[in-house]
């Protein structure tokens, strides 16, 4: 199943949001528009549907409370909503349909509550909160039915979807010197501190295989790469190594901790790819790697898709990767910040660039004047006197 539409009201920077999804999707704007906050929609939803250390009232404390989540342009209706239509692929029926939506208490612990939970099964509504048994208890709408094996049996299988959404934006500093950052790891490990965990923890059988895909496509990228094993030192602890070919008989080695930020960030890339066929949340994916290898990516997410049939978002500021394959101006999502808030349209839906894509411009060239920020051409004037 894919999302193949999603509303939002007042959720972080977004007053309004009420768009279709493809199997691919490619998020692109200025700066500081809001493109991790959109993605982090399905990162809540998932905190919200997870079995251990999830559940409504965690998944907002995580995020600061409810007046960090909501948008500052909220006034009268100040209530954040969200709702989501799964389907088998884009433009087909919906299967299922989750909507929830959100209050503070206005006193005491301020504690999140359901305005309502509602699920609907194709064109039935199921669940229609609050019903009778949360009038007369009040806390009962603390906890959504999502998080709740008991209630949600008749549709489990949305949270299945939910808690199985896949993030990860690997921090080369953190997977080389895990020891070096303090403090408790953050839930569901985004910036693989524990990324050696992971795959150590993966099935050996499942484990080999993915290593064997990637040690393939590092032959392609990397100079002078040869081979990528998975080891354990003296001490347990899992590695990888890798060996390069150059003047030695038997090649160089280097562990995790010698890999350059490209090799580091390309191998949690094509992990998270092989991963599972869940929604993945790619953010900015080019970071660190060659331009080749970025142009590159969308044809590979593709490939993927086809053989897993997952669902892709990506957020970038790459021209290289926009340009990278056959990309549709319906797979790209414009992000514009406006007066109050940002504002999201499909690319294939603004006439503008209907019009340049008619007079043989590229995608890229096309969407660029509405991705850049206003004045951009005088930020290099603003250090040529000095003060």
């Amino acid at each position: 199943m894919i999302i193949s539409h999603i509303k939002l009201k007042n959720w972080r920077n977004f007053r309004k949001v009420d768009i279709d999804l493809t199997e691919r999707v490619f998020m692109v704007g200025p700066n500081a528009s809001g493109k991790s906050n959109f993605l982090d929609v399905f990162k809540f939803l998932r905190d919200i549907a997870k079995p251990q250390g999830g559940g409504l009232q965690q998944a907002v404390k995580d995020r600061g409370g409810v007046s960090k989540i909501r948008c500052l342009a909220a006034r009268q209706e100040s209530e954040i909503e969200i709702e989501v239509h799964l389907a088998e692929a884009h433009l087909k029926p919906s299967i299922w349909i989750y909507a929830i939506s959100l209050k503070q208490e206005p006193r005491g612990a301020r504690k999140p509550y359901i305005a309502y939970e509602k699920v609907w099964h194709k064109d039935k509504l199921i669940l229609n909160r609050p019903d009778e048994k949360d009038e007369k208890d009040e806390e009962r709408k603390t906890e959504t039915h999502l998080e709740q094996i008991n209630a949600n049996q008749e549709f489990r299988e949305i949270n299945k979807f939910f808690n199985s959404v896949f993030y990860l934006h690997l921090i080369p500093q953190l997977l080389r010197h895990p020891e070096s950052f303090s403090g408790p790891a953050l839930p569901g490990d985004p910036f693989g501190r524990n990324f050696m965990e992971k795959v150590a923890n993966t099935q050996e059988r499942t484990r080999k295989a993915r290593l064997k895909k990637i040690e393939e496509a590092l032959k392609i990228a990397v100079p002078q790469f040869s081979q990528l094993n998975y080891i354990k030192d003296s001490t347990g602890v899992p590695h990888f190594e890798v060996r390069y070919e150059n003047w030695r008989a038997k090649g160089a080695k280097q562990r995790e901790d010698q890999f350059s930020d490209g090799t580091l960030r390309l191998i949690g890339l094509l992990w998270s790819l092989l991963e599972s066929d869940t929604l993945l949340l790619l953010e900015e994916p080019e970071m660190s790697l060659n331009s080749g290898i970025v142009n590159k990516l969308p044809g590979i997410f593709h490939r993927m898709q086809k053989q897993k049939k997952r669902q892709i978002i990506i957020s970038t500021h790459s021209d290289d990767l926009l340009s990278g394959g056959s990309i549709g101006g319906e797979e790209i999502l414009l992000l514009k910040p406006i007066g109050e808030g940002t504002k999201i349209e499909v690319a294939s839906s603004i006439t503008d660039i209907k019009k340049l894509l008619e007079t043989g411009l590229s995608m890229v060239e096309a969407i660029k004047p509405h991705t850049q920020p206003q004045n951009i051409e005088q930020l290099q004037f603003q250090f040529t006197n000095e003060t």
